[in-house]
């Protein structure tokens, strides 16, 4: 009988190799980095071989000025490495994905790491047309300055500032970094005379080794849960510090203007160990969500992994970072001081006080630990000697439960955690592959890393080719490296955690029956984590999973959808579908904005796939009813459609009522709507059009704050006016669609004339200007203006209510996100060029 499995992936190939572990990254709006030789290989993992990347090149960084040396201490024992270093081809050592939201158009930032030790940031090129990402940050240019002003004169160095001529004439001294040697010249001469270790000193400072970047985090409020956010970048070194670099959000975001400024600021040194920092993780402990955690692991060349926990105040507020804004709760060091490759920390799915570690090291075996953070206890689990060779990856998924290993010795192994111990269990490797891609895994020689999906669903791992078993006219000359992927949604799940599926798996002993049930419960688990309103909505491993099984069996993907609802509204698991539905539908009001946005994906993706936008919201002139636009569709299709307009039309209920909220709150209070950052709503005179044409499905709440709008607006000066105008003729536009507009041309009696169709802006229902608009992948509608933070964060819509008004007052922008599917919102580009795909 076939395993019940989604569509295999193509295996992408990469122009070059990796050397070092931890090669591949999974970012927060679902593109993968790759380290490869000299460049950095960036793809959406839905794309085939030939389909469009970006790509970081690395050249050689030109010599930091540190100072001269004497000739006869080039050879002195911690010089002698530096003087012999001969290679010209730099190599990416390290990469790291900043959180969404950290470049100018909301996406992420990626941090590179060389092996020449230096540090540098790239952002997407999303309004400059190439594939090549551009580079914002040159991290160890900021921090040598740094270093020249304090730690250089903190360690004793005498300055020269001026050299005698015939004295420098007479020493016949070197400058030098990196390997690379400079005789001296007259521009030169203002650099000091240093001994060696002072060289070696300074050059350990700047060779950086890993980069990691901190999960998001807030400077919170009682009053705003966001009043601000950043990101602390992690830089280890061969000096054994760390430095730490803050990185904020753009004040604005954009689509157009590519000279947006990065904000990053240098707060501090941390002393973490005696030798090479080898490896960072950094991890957001939220058991008390009023007071979370910041975790940060690093783990050293001399075997010694410590946990450091973060000075919530001291890390937020303070301008710097010193020795005491990090605690030293665990350090733990093996017998045998072996290296330290990699990290892994996350969360225990069951025990929310507690924390799992992965070790990995260079002998090829891992440790793990069991943290209780409340109390400070941690307990070794176990130490396993899974690989031959260094452990090159470590990531857990799914809570905890599962961890997966990769080393040099070009296994990927998968392991359950049950109770206190791992168990190894077999990974999908005879999964179906494409038949028309020829590579082999038996061609792969080795693995440098693993990643896993956004919804854990997935993982991804990157191999070296062995040339032995390449085609040499051909294979050998353009493979080098691949990436393959693996699904994992259909692993063996812990039936005491509890899941709508869990009464199932005794019941029914045939190994596919089984194996649905893991591939539901773990969907579901997957469909849960994103109720954490920071964890951004990247479907696309669910999404694409659902559809596999819906072709082969629509029932079951309707059936674990109808599961994931009744779990989140409580309802009995055992409801059948219509009445699960029918409750949704009497009970939108009551229902999280959040939950709202996860269903209207689903039903927009998965339930009504085979429909495209148009026929979905009806975007056709004179087309009211969704039959007349597809006669043909099946009541069940009907079904579902009625019930994601209707979700549709409760989330642009809470647009318009928080949008007259906080008109009515600047009216009463004039100068909040001043106040910087603050949001301020447009599109007042559509919204009460709307509503007009919608009485039958709004509320008398919404109705009573309409009214008083309108009546206050006549007392206005507000551009609040309906009359709109076409962008291409100039003829008027009316308002008859929230999606769309016709204009009234002077020929639109012509029977031969067509009125121009121009799109309405997705928050305010304007008509939307000829410019670069934010385009929602998802439900394929645009804007030109943001919608407020509180609306993706109501749990219900009251507009009576006391939280309703207190966050109408003090609103703000929120990320470009669609208001009707939470996703990002980015510039529409062509199939050519590298394009997040979130869905």
């Amino acid at each position: 009988m076939a395993r019940p499995c989604p569509s295999p992936l193509q295996p992408a190939t990469l122009l070059g190799a990796p050397s070092f572990p931890n090669a591949i990254a999974w970012s927060d709006d679902n593109l993968i980095a790759v380290a490869s030789g000299h460049l950095v290989t960036i793809l959406r993992p839905d794309l085939p071989i030939g389909g469009p990347r970006g790509v970081i090149k690395i050249s050689p960084s030109q010599p930091l000025p540190l100072g001269f040396v004497e000739r006869q201490d080039l050879l002195s024992g911690c010089l002698l490495p530096t003087t012999l270093y001969r290679d010209d081809k730099p190599v990416v050592r390290s990469i790291s994905w900043s959180p969404l939201g950290m470049a100018a158009n909301s996406g992420c930032l990626i941090a590179v790491c060389t092996s020449e030790g230096h540090v540098k940031i790239y952002r997407p090129p999303f309004c400059d047309y190439c594939a090549e990402w551009i580079e914002v940050v040159d991290i160890t240019k900021r921090l040598y300055e740094n270093l020249k002003c304090t730690e250089f004169r903190d360690i004793g160095i005498a300055t020269l500032d001026v050299f005698d001529k015939n004295a420098s004439d007479q020493m016949d001294s070197l400058h030098k970094h990196n390997g690379k040697l400079l005789r001296k010249n007259p521009k030169n001469q203002a650099l000091p005379l240093i001994s060696a270790d002072q060289y070696a000193s300074r050059s350990a400072m700047l060779c950086s080794l890993v980069v990691s970047w901190s999960p998001l985090l807030h400077l919170a409020s009682e009053d705003y849960p966001v009043c601000d956010s950043f990101s602390l970048l992690a830089v280890g070194g061969k000096s054994g510090k760390i430095s730490l670099w803050r990185f904020h959000p753009p004040e604005c975001y954009t689509i157009e203007d590519k000279e947006v400024p990065t904000t990053v600021k240098f707060v501090g040194h941390l002393q973490a160990h005696n030798s090479w920092v080898n490896t960072i993780s950094w991890l957001l402990f939220a058991f008390d969500p009023s007071n979370p955690q910041i975790l940060l692991a690093s783990g050293s060349s001399d075997g010694s992994v410590k946990i450091w926990l973060a000075d919530n105040d001291k890390l937020l507020q303070s301008s710097k970072v010193d020795q005491t804004s990090f605690s030293l709760l665990k350090e733990v060091m093996t017998v045998n001081a072996v290296p330290v490759s990699v990290l892994s920390v996350t969360v225990h799915a069951q025990y929310p006080s507690k924390i799992l570690l992965a070790i990995g090291k260079v002998s090829g075996s891992f440790e793990i630990w069991l943290c209780d953070i409340s109390s400070r206890e941690f307990d070794k689990l176990g130490s396993y000697c899974a690989h031959d060779y260094v452990v090159t990856g470590l990531t857990w998924a799914f809570g905890g439960r599962f961890l997966y290993s990769c080393s040099q010795d070009n296994l990927v192994r998968s392991w359950i955690l049950r109770k206190n111990h791992l168990d190894e269990v077999t990974l999908n490797s005879d999964m179906p592959r494409d038949s028309s891609v020829c590579i082999s895994r038996d061609a792969f020689d080795s693995c440098f890393g693993v990643a896993v999906s956004p919804g854990n669903l997935l993982i991804a791992t990157v191999h070296c080719f062995d040339v032995e078993k390449l085609n040499r006219m051909y294979e050998g000359r353009m493979l080098m490296a691949a990436i393959d992927y693996f699904w994992i949604g259909g692993l063996q799940m812990d039936v005491k955690l509890k899941s709508p599926f869990s009464s199932y798996i005794e019941e029914n002993s045939s190994y596919l029956e089984k194996e649905l049930i893991y591939w539901g419960t773990n969907i579901i688990w997957s469909l849960n984590q994103y109720q954490c309103h920071d964890k951004p909505l990247v479907l696309w491993d669910i999404i694409t999973a659902l559809l596999a099984f819906k072709d082969d069996n629509s029932k079951y993907a309707e059936r674990i959808l109808v599961k994931w609802i009744s779990s989140f509204l409580q309802l009995d698991m055992d409801l059948p579908s219509e009445k699960v539905l029918s409750f949704v539908s009497s009970s939108l009001s009551d229902i999280p904005s959040r939950l709202l946005h996860l269903f209207n994906i689903i039903c927009r993706r998965v339930i009504l796939a085979e429909l495209d936008a148009d026929q979905i919201t009806g975007v056709t002139k004179k087309v009211e009813k969704l039959e007349e636009a597809c006669p043909v569709m099946e009541e069940q299709i009907t079904k579902w459609t009625e019930i994601l307009l209707s979700s549709e039309r409760e989330l642009r209920k809470r647009l318009v009522g928080f949008s007259f909220s906080v008109f009515r709150t600047s009216m009463s209070n004039p100068g909040t709507s001043s106040q910087h950052g603050s949001w301020y709503p447009v599109g007042l005179a559509q919204m009460e059009q709307w509503i007009s044409s919608n009485q039958e499905h709004l509320g008398d709440q919404l109705k009573v704050i309409a009214s008083e709008v309108t009546h206050k607006k006549r007392f206005t000066v507000s551009k609040c006016s309906a009359v709109e105008t076409c962008s291409f003729c100039s003829a008027s536009v009316p308002f008859e669609s929230p999606e769309f507009g016709f204009c009234q041309g002077e020929n639109s009696s012509d029977d031969d004339a067509k009125p121009h169709r121009l799109l309405r802006c997705v928050v305010c229902m304007q008509v939307c200007p000829i410019t670069p608009l934010w385009y929602c992948v998802c439900c394929h509608r645009s804007g030109f203006k943001l919608a407020p933070e509180p609306l993706f964060r109501m749990s219900s819509f009251h507009v009576d209510s006391d939280s309703f008004t207190k966050s109408s007052s003090q609103a703000v922008s929120s990320k470009p996100l669609c208001p009707f599917c939470g996703i990002l919102l980015q510039r529409q580009l062509p199939d050519f060029l590298l394009s997040p795909r979130p869905v």
